[in-house]
């Protein structure tokens, strides 16, 4: 009895607080018929959010929209990933106590930095991983689970690390796979623009 009330409690607690339904609204308060967001993700900034379709962002993220956030069409920000466009830790380090009471604003402080980020399309964003100020990850690139990235990232790299660093590309792979799948090929063409070369063999296990 007990297992089944807890069966039950936690479909309630999905249904309820964590299932992910498609249909949100960019910043123009266009309708985004294809777009997903898990409730348990937190927005800062939303007004400063730039939202494309096609996009699912699932559990558990931060993105910090305040200094512009703007993410493409097909994008997929899996879990625990937090994306910050403003960093204050300098700026407090420097001022001590006057930094909660000074009257200038956060942006104008010695040592605050803000910078937006730019995901590019059908970009895919590995749990647990940091995407930092004034980053811009290309479309088509795979950030790895863990990865800290700073700057940016070229289209269709694979990049892992802390600092992330590209280990790989991921046209290797897209390239085998529409060999097998030939009629994927005007799919992967309309967003991509360009095939991929067929370069080298993708290793086991690569993304």
């Amino acid at each position: 009895m007990r297992a089944l009330l807890n069966r039950w409690r936690r479909r309630l607690w999905q249904l309820l607080l964590y299932r992910t339904v498609f249909g949100e609204r960019n910043h123009l308060g266009h309708f985004l018929p294809h777009a997903r967001i898990a409730a348990s993700t937190c927005i800062e900034g939303a007004d400063g959010l730039e939202l494309a379709d096609h996009v699912f962002i699932g559990q558990f993220n931060f993105l910090d929209a305040a200094g512009g956030l703007r993410i493409d069409e097909g994008v997929q920000i899996t879990n625990f990933v937090s994306v910050v466009t403003h960093s204050s830790h300098r700026a407090v380090r420097l001022m001590g106590r006057s930094y909660a009471t000074h009257s200038a604003p956060a942006v104008h402080r010695p040592g605050y930095l803000q910078a937006p980020v730019h995901i590019g399309a059908y970009a895919f964003i590995g749990p647990h991983s940091l995407v930092e100020a004034g980053s811009r990850i290309g479309k088509g690139a795979v950030v790895c689970a863990y990865a800290q990235v700073r700057g940016d990232v070229p289209d269709f790299a694979i990049v892992a690390g802390q600092p992330a660093r590209v280990v790989g590309d991921v046209r290797v792979r897209d390239a085998a796979l529409l060999k097998l799948h030939p009629d994927m090929q005007a799919h992967y063409e309309a967003w991509a623009g360009e095939l991929p070369a067929p370069t080298n063999t993708p290793r086991a296990g690569h993304p």
